[in-house]
């Protein structure tokens, strides 16, 4: 089980490297890690197991964000309507955003990460909707299509996987001017 100590913080190089891509089948090693990442949102989503762990709430992790270099991330987005039955729950492997929209979106409150301490501010432009390619536990090509909060999230996670955090797509002499056709979420 992952708790915050297990969490690379910003700093670390690992967290600028381009993962490696995943081989199949899936290594013991592999499953375990799929395992963990998920058993952590999961866990960082329940107030008290999260309050009496001192975990940071989460709605993706990356393989990197635990120091392991390989091209895997786990997104657990809740539904508020229905906890039971969230949004979003699912290890992407080998991720790779193969479409995207001229249509880009934003979160009124700025993202967060895990692995960044610090505060940093600021409008973080990205595609309104998305279409991922990615590899199932079996290896198998699967495509997922994504609008607005979901796309924000596993966009975050994919960039991770490319060695990029949140902060880098932020204007740094304007952090909270945006084009005016991008959709604000709240």
């Amino acid at each position: 089980m992952y708790l915050m100590k297990d969490i690379v913080r910003d700093g670390d190089p690992v967290l600028r490297q381009v993962s490696k891509k995943v081989t199949f089948p899936l290594s013991d090693e592999d499953k375990q890690l799929a395992h963990d990442m998920m058993e952590y949102l999961i866990n960082s989503q329940d107030e008290k197991f999260a309050e009496k762990h001192q975990l940071r709430a989460g709605v993706g992790l990356a393989a990197p964000q635990v120091g392991v270099s390989k091209m895997m991330a786990s997104v657990l987005v809740p539904n508020d309507d229905d906890p039971d039955d969230p949004l979003l729950k699912i290890t992407l492997i080998n991720p790779v955003i193969v479409r995207n929209s001229v249509q880009n979106a934003a979160l009124s409150e700025g993202e967060g990460c895990l692995s960044v301490d610090k505060d940093v501010t600021g409008f973080v432009p990205r595609s309104d909707r998305i279409t991922i390619k990615y590899d199932d536990f079996d290896g198998n090509s699967q495509t997922l299509r994504l609008r607005d909060y979901p796309a924000i999230v596993c966009q975050h996670e994919i960039d991770h996987l490319n060695g990029h955090l949140y902060y880098d797509k932020i204007n740094k002499k304007k952090p909270f001017n945006i084009d005016p056709s991008t959709v604000v979420i709240s």
